[in-house]
């Protein structure tokens, strides 16, 4: 199935949370804090208003956007706005 966001939205590729500490303490899936990076995989149709390209990781607001699995695999469809920082 193939996505393609529609104005200032833009679809990311969620990054999986770390499964284990940097001790090698495993932590449970219900204890693990949702992520907030991921990498761009479509982008909108406002070419002004949207400033990132497919291909990039961008960091995102917590508690935005709308989630969809795409053949298994979590993404997240959020606005531009929710869009804070370039992870380089």
């Amino acid at each position: 199935m193939a996505l393609k966001p529609l104005g200032d939205r833009i679809l990311i590729k969620v990054e999986e949370a770390a499964k284990k500490t940097a001790s090698g303490i495993i932590i449970p899936d219900t204890a693990q804090e949702k992520t907030q990076e991921g990498s761009v995989v479509a982008v909108g149709t406002d070419k002004d208003a949207i400033t990132v390209q497919v291909g990039q990781k961008v960091m995102y607001d917590k508690y935005s956007g709308t989630s969809v699995k795409i053949d298994g695999v979590e993404h997240l469809i959020v606005k531009m706005q929710d869009i804070l920082a370039i992870v380089e």
